[in-house]
């Protein structure tokens, strides 16, 4: 053998490399144990820093590139490629192309629109949509999407806001035109999307595109000169008041597309949109993100639960958008074989609660729920890149560095933030332990009056979340606080369009420092030890409701009208085992008068859109003010709508029978079961 080793000497590792190796092997196991998501965080990172680099590298060239660029661009690259689905129909992104031209050529010649001038579009989802959006987009035009659930009084107020010089009107939407049409001004031009038209001074738009020319106009006339000049108005009930025309940039409209990409999709997926298109998420998200990608999107008229799958089947989906009212919609759709065929691998949007997160995993498969955070206004987005079932994302030091944000305390009862005696915002508390513990529903009962603490971990004012063992689960996080974004030159706040006051009322001023200025995004949030975020509840005077934004004083405009309310005071109460709150408004009846439900029912189907309709009505005698002499909400939401523990006669909106009706325990029974359709 001695011989052997002598000819063939064994190798001799080298002295430093039992070392390197241990320590490579240590410095792992110490990013496992201390740093779980550092390699998660660096791959977001280094997304968002790419996107970021390569919109700079084109702006040093001295080019400006916009979505609407972009897919010009893809029509040329890929024109025979699906852009659009729309009820079997395929439109090419040819198709699409040479279609929003021949609407930029009827506007051209006969619209008399210079660029920048803002054209009013109120469509339901469809085709045309798009293709009206892209042509005025064509002519260099700001295009303000108007929300078609909004009717009467709100509409007219959205329509003067952003002071348009055209209305667009769908087909299907001529009701909501003849209530509002003898209001609008004067000096605006009406255009339907028909070919013949009863109303008088309204111009057909259909026939006139049949008969326009394909060719693009001039390019010089959609080009834009900044990437932070508007492009686009999105309505948003914001915390307060009737609805506000956001202004949304290129710039904007660049980073709500790449969500898409930053979640992992390619130009191979197929996006399913059944979301409305005057919502940023499809507009921005759903549409643009498809550009960004040089995918496939197909389009629905409307959301429909029983109809989901099987269009996601038939169409090869790939992709879903969802808010938290939708996955629970789906969860509460009878069980059928074959759910988990499909081939959804994605779903991304905001909103869904615990429950109903791991409920749809668990029915409809391995699908990666992509949560996320922002305000269509705001200059501030959390990604949950990491999966965490319940949080809206993730924050550490480098994200910080480049997108500054903190979370302030909040005076709940005067509605404001906390100022300390030098005048200074504060910072709440983040908790830094580790410990995590169940606890039974009793103990959970009795800790949900604090705000900071031991809190059970829930999204949307819900506190009833459970670990797969139906247990609630409780976790050590820290205080909830308002959520604050710095403006700044990289992350401007962009405003409202034609309300000063409202741009000047989302900005505090001061915060930390003198001459600092943040935007108040009206939303609460708190912060785990692992820097997860979690969405806590709203301020102000708005709720959300079935994927939607309530403006407690559109709904008291509403029903004050009645010539038998003396004051009305709108809040919203949480309903087991639904997203959001659900509408309740507190009633003050006028001397020798008595309550008319009937009237009561016709006037809120008649001028709120149906997610704003209060469920539930209660008649006071007298409305408690606060010392400043603003309604009292915060005990009224505690009470809720208990028949039992509250003696004031209550209603409730039953769809059904098309009425208001008294609501009594069993009513109550019914609701709390879920029994009872809301």
């Amino acid at each position: 053998m001695s011989g052997w080793d002598d000819l063939y000497p064994l190798p001799v590792l080298p002295s430093w490399l039992p070392g390197t190796a241990v320590a490579i092997v240590s410095l792992h196991l110490i990013q496992k144990l201390f740093f779980p998501y550092f390699w998660a965080d660096l791959r977001y990172l280094l997304k968002v820093l790419t996107y970021g680099l390569r919109v700079e590298m084109y702006r040093l060239q001295g080019r400006i590139v916009t979505i609407l660029d972009k897919f010009v661009k893809l029509a040329e690259k890929q024109p025979h490629k699906p852009f659009l689905i729309y009820e079997g129909k395929v439109h090419t992104y040819r198709d699409v192309d040479r279609r929003s031209n021949r609407i930029a050529q009827v506007f051209l010649h006969h619209g008399a629109l210079k660029k920048s001038d803002t054209v009013a579009l109120l469509m339901s989802n469809e085709p045309d949509f798009i293709h009206v959006w892209f042509g005025l987009a064509k002519l260099g035009c700001v295009v303000a999407f108007l929300n078609f659930n909004v009717r009467s009084r709100s509409l007219l107020h959205c329509v003067s806001s952003c002071e348009p010089k055209i209305l667009v009107v769908g087909a299907d939407l001529l009701g909501t035109l003849e209530e509002i049409l003898p209001n609008l001004q004067k000096d605006l031009s009406v255009w339907i999307m028909t070919k013949d038209s009863t109303f008088p001074s309204v111009h057909t738009l259909l026939d006139k595109i049949e008969a326009a020319s394909e060719d693009p106009v001039p390019v010089n006339r959609r080009s834009a000169n900044n990437l932070k000049s508007s492009v686009l108005y999105i309505f948003t009930s914001g915390t307060t008041g009737l609805p506000k025309a956001a202004v949304i940039s290129h710039m904007q409209v660049l980073k709500g597309a790449a969500g898409l990409w930053a979640f992992g999709a390619t130009a191979e997926d197929i996006i399913y949109i059944t979301l409305p298109l005057y919502h940023s998420a499809a507009s921005l998200l759903g549409i643009g993100g498809c550009i960004e990608l040089g995918a496939t999107c197909v389009l629905k008229k409307k959301f429909s639960a029983s109809q989901f799958w099987s269009d996601c089947k038939k169409y090869n989906v790939t992709v879903i958008q969802y808010i938290g009212e939708l996955c629970r919609y789906l969860c509460s759709q009878p069980v059928k074989e074959g759910e988990k065929n499909h081939k959804v691998r994605l779903a991304v949007g905001n909103g869904v609660r615990n429950d109903v997160w791991r409920e749809f995993l668990g029915r409809f498969g391995p699908v990666k729920i992509c949560e996320f955070y922002g305000a269509t206004e705001g200059n501030i987005c959390f990604m949950n890149h990491t999966g965490k079932i319940g949080s809206v994302g993730r924050t550490n030091f480098f994200y910080k560095l480049f997108f500054p944000f903190d979370l302030i305390k909040y005076n709940f009862q005067k509605d404001e933030p906390i100022r300390n005696k030098q005048g200074w915002c504060e910072k709440v508390k983040k908790d830094d332990s580790s410990e995590r513990k169940l606890m039974s529903h009793q103990e959970e009962m009795e800790k949900t009056g604090n705000s900071s603490g031991r809190i059970v971990l829930c999204l949307y004012g819900h506190f009833a979340c459970r670990d797969d063992y139906m247990n609630c689960k409780v976790v050590e996080i820290g205080e909830a606080g308002l959520l604050i974004s710095k403006v700044n030159a990289k992350n401007p706040f962009f405003g409202y369009a034609g309300n000063k006051r409202h741009t000047e009322k989302k900005l505090l001023c001061e915060v930390f420092k003198k001459g600092d200025l943040y935007f108040n995004t009206g939303d609460l949030m708190v912060q785990d030890h692992e820097n997860f975020l979690y969405f806590w509840d709203r301020t102000g005077d708005t709720f959300r409701w079935k994927g939607e934004n309530v403006a407690t004083t559109e709904v008291s405009d509403v029903i004050v009208m009645l010539d038998f309310i003396q004051e009305v005071n709108v809040y919203g109460v949480s309903v087991p085992d639904h997203e959001g709150k659900a509408g309740m408004a507190s009633l003050i009846l006028k001397q020798n008068t008595s309550l008319d439900l009937e009237q009561m029912y016709k006037q809120v189907v008649t001028y709120l859109p149906s997610y704003a309709c209060p469920l539930f009505l209660r008649v006071q005698k007298k409305m408690e003010m606060t010392g400043t002499f603003k309604q009292q909400k915060l005990r009224l939401v505690d009470e809720g709508f208990n028949p039992s523990t509250i003696t004031d006669p209550l209603y409730f909106l039953d769809n059904s029978k098309k009425a208001y009706v008294l609501l009594t325990k069993e009513v109550y029974e019914l609701i709390l079961f879920g029994k009872m359709k809301l």
